[in-house]
């Protein structure tokens, strides 16, 4: 006997219904359809393409986003994921639910993309489909290796001079550039005979490369703009900009004359002085009283002066006797003193003229300088100097020899260390010899390589560049060298193409 259970308890599980397609026994929907069935008769993804492309540039490895922006993505990124998404049309009239990579080999040019979606269906029925996309990487280069592949093209040009006859400046910008990687974005670099040409694609690393300069050397810039095209349907002009930075022409080592009135600003200050550092600003000091002042850029081309004596014409003497002054005189206003200089009363004599009688001559080398010891100076008694500042002054306030430097005679070997450059070396007698006296300069002020990256030279023995009879001659201690290491072969080879070290024998 069966029996009827009542519609109360029937009320706590839902009934069930026929397809009206293939009759399956299935839950109620409003489509009154099985899924199976639905699906044979809507596809939610016919809107949406199953295979496109992707644009990638195979020489900074980015992907291009249009309308016209490249950015950097890695495989299999969060990143990659939304320019992908971004390029499928139809994607917004469904929901996505979920979305990942399905693996391919790296070399195949094939990116695949596993898509869920739901969408509603036939009086509000939730149909969820799952599907693949799949993209081909076309190489397509971007605007900036299109410009680097063709060499001369630039729209922007910054050329950087300096009128003076040594280059200790440009090597000293050379090495700021390297340390700061302020070249990174040029499309070129050309050595000129007294300065420097950087290329760029826009106007805007340009002025980061300006403002760099500015920032590390006293200069001072023109902007000029040459008209290319122009279109007169769009209103569109293309033109090519030039920024023209000088650099003061002042060396260090070299001696100057400073026009009295800017010599009383700068706190009673000699008028003749030797220029010890020229970083950001032009660092002077007084070989009489050891009394130092800075002078920036502005100051400079407000009173301009020029150089009485380069590096490159310093006469070579011989110490014999030297008296150190104890008692400084001071006086009111006065500017700071160096505490690492000494005043000292030196006697010298031509290296060329040994039996003549000692000349007299105060120097700020007295910590420096020993009976013996062989020093470069100006000898102003018997030189021709066409200066408007010195011309106004007064005889007896013009010394008549002024010492520059110390001379070591052991300072020029095979040295433990070396530098990077990124300019094409020039083999010739002048450029070796500033290239020296650079190193030297290097070797001899802590405080003038403090901005510049030193590498150890892995070529070179410690043992065998260290001897007894190297006397007092500045060295680089090997705390302040970095390892140049390469992390693997192929950065190696790149490395030694694109460096090439000047100081390697």
């Amino acid at each position: 006997m069966e029996y009827l259970s009542s519609p109360e308890e029937n009320q706590g599980t839902p009934g069930k219904i026929l397809c009206c397609q293939c009759g399956t026994l299935i839950d109620p929907n409003p489509a009154n359809m099985c899924v199976p069935c639905i699906r044979t008769q809507v596809d939610i993804t016919a809107d949406i393409p199953k295979q496109g492309t992707l644009a990638a540039c195979k020489g900074c490895e980015r992907y291009f986003q249009p309308p016209g922006q490249w950015v950097k993505c890695a495989l299999e990124s969060r990143e990659l994921l939304g320019l992908c998404l971004k390029r499928l049309k139809g994607l917004n009239k469904v929901r996505l639910v979920d979305a990942g990579f399905i693996w391919t080999e790296p070399h195949s040019k094939r990116i695949k993309v596993k898509l869920t979606v739901q969408a509603e269906v036939m009086g509000g029925a939730v149909l969820q489909q799952v599907f693949t996309v799949e993209y081909t990487i076309v190489s397509q280069m971007c605007d900036g290796c299109h410009r680097a592949e063709a060499k001369d093209y630039w729209k922007t040009l910054v050329q950087v001079r300096q009128k003076a006859d040594h280059k200790k400046t440009l090597y000293y910008l050379e090495q700021l550039i390297l340390k700061y990687k302020a070249h990174k974005n040029t499309n070129g670099v050309k050595p000129h005979h007294d300065g420097l040409d950087f290329y760029y694609g826009n106007e805007q690393n340009a002025r980061k490369m300006v403002e760099f300069l500015t920032q590390m050397l006293p200069c001072r810039y023109q902007h000029s703009k040459k008209l290319i095209s122009h279109d007169t349907h769009n209103n569109t002009y293309n033109y090519k900009f030039t920024y023209s930075v000088e650099l003061v022409p002042i060396c260090k080592d070299s001696v100057i004359c400073l026009p009295k009135s800017f010599a009383h600003q700068l706190g009673g200050i000699g008028q003749i002085c030797v220029v010890h550092r020229v970083t950001n600003f032009v660092h002077i000091i007084d070989p009489n009283t050891a009394q130092v002042a800075e002078i920036n850029a502005t100051q400079f081309w407000r009173y301009p002066f020029g150089t009485l004596c380069s590096c490159k014409n310093l006469t070579e003497f011989v110490v014999m006797e030297v008296e150190t002054i104890s008692n400084r005189t001071k006086f009111k206003g006065q500017g700071s003193i160096s505490a690492k200089h000494t005043s000292a009363d030196v006697y010298v004599v031509k290296s060329n003229a040994m039996g003549e009688n000692p000349v007299h001559c105060r120097s700020h080398l007295g910590h420096l300088l020993s009976p013996g010891d062989t020093v470069l100076g100006f000898d102003m008694g018997n030189t021709n100097v066409n200066d408007p500042n010195f011309e106004k002054m007064k005889p007896e306030s013009i010394p008549d020899i002024i010492l520059v430097k110390k001379v070591y005679p052991d300072q020029k070997q095979k040295r433990r260390w070396k530098l990077k450059h990124f300019l094409p070396k020039h083999d010739t007698e002048s450029v070796n010899r500033d290239y020296e006296d650079f190193l030297q300069d290097l070797e001899e002020d802590p405080a003038y390589r403090e901005a510049v990256n030193i590498y150890k030279n892995v070529n070179v023995n410690v043992e065998s560049t260290t001897t007894d009879d190297e006397g007092d001659a500045p060295k680089i201690s090997l705390q302040e060298m970095l390892d140049d290491l390469a992390i693997s072969e192929a950065e190696a080879e790149v490395d030694a193409a694109e460096w090439e070290d000047m100081d390697d024998e």
